[in-house]
């Protein structure tokens, strides 16, 4: 397997600041541009796990960059190039303290929610008699506030966006509108792959008075997806369904006592645990894109992506 990228302590040129984030690396230039480095670290529970997935990096940097390009009639984006294939250089923007999540099924902590009693998740009423994995007859946007390093996520309904000013009502409608057409292109999309497109969040932020999406898209680290053949099946006999996400990470922890509460243990990342969480993206990568993974090895990444991040500023500067 190749070396995993874990840790990144680039100095680019005209570097200002670097953000270590769970799992990118993001390296402002003169205030204006960011680089962002995708490592092959992975979270799960809002816990960085203490091993990195080889490829993981490259699988959701080059996922992200084709939605990305794919989307730039709906919305504009971040996105300038990709000079390595962990790596995205784009405009730094504003970000809104939001992110914005979108539901098309009744499942995850919603359906968690739903079968405790709840019948709204973030003012957005949902019906009776919803059974897990259900379409919503509309998809609903359920957003959370954008919480700092190391803290949870919170629900918050469009009205106390709104009335608390947190955004404008002009800009969270704009964004509501982008939102909607993303999802319906990200399903459209993932049907074509023999996939259903469940869940998904996208971030935005504003540059020059413009509205722009910013981060990931897509990815199956910030989206949910099932396989279209067997869904009605398996939801008619009240089976789970076959997912496309980093749920199955998840699974293997909760498997072996771990939920990221105080006390709990990571359990032991053994090198068989890694290669098969590495060859599982691999899979999401091929299935989601439809292109074939072309894995990119070199003796030393870090210079790889030094040299091509190097060569691409200079020519976007």
């Amino acid at each position: 397997m190749n070396k995993a990228i874990i840790n990144t302590e680039f100095r680019f040129p005209n570097q200002t600041k670097v953000y270590h984030g769970k799992v990118r690396d993001v390296y402002t230039i003169k205030n204006d541009l960011m680089v962002m480095v995708v490592t092959d670290r992975i979270s799960a529970f809002d816990v960085v796990l203490p091993k990195g997935i080889p490829f993981k990096g490259q699988v959701l940097n080059q996922i992200a960059a084709k939605f990305l390009d794919a989307s730039e009639d709906i919305v504009p984006n971040w996105k300038i190039a990709s000079p390595d294939p962990m790596v995205t250089i784009g405009y730094k923007c504003e970000p809104f303290p939001v992110e914005m999540i979108i539901r098309g099924y009744l499942t995850g902590s919603s359906w968690r929610e739903y079968k405790n009693g709840a019948r709204q998740i973030c003012g957005v009423t949902i019906p009776d008699g919803m059974k897990e994995h259900q379409a919503f007859p509309k998809p609903i946007i359920t957003p959370t506030t954008k919480a700092e390093h190391g803290a949870h996520d919170e629900n918050i309904s469009r009205e106390q966006i709104i009335n608390s000013g947190i955004i404008s009502e002009a800009d969270y409608v704009q964004l509501e509108n982008y939102t909607r057409k993303l999802f319906d292109l990200g399903s459209k999309i993932a049907r074509e792959q023999g996939l259903i497109l469940v869940d998904t969040k996208y971030e935005f932020g504003k540059r020059d008075g413009n509205i722009y999406l910013i981060d990931e898209i897509h990815t199956p680290d910030s989206s949910r997806y099932f396989y279209l053949e067997g869904y009605k099946e398996r939801f008619e006999k009240g089976e789970q369904q076959r997912q496309l996400s980093k749920e199955f990470v998840r699974e293997w922890l909760m498997d072996n006592g771990f939920m990221g509460q105080p006390g709990q243990t990571v359990p032991e990342m053994t090198d068989e645990v890694v290669e098969n969480i590495s060859k599982r993206y691999i899979e999401l990568y091929e299935k989601i894109t439809g292109d074939k993974f072309h894995p990119v090895t070199s003796g030393d990444v870090e210079k790889r992506i030094e040299e091509n991040v190097d060569f691409a500023l200079k020519d976007i500067a």
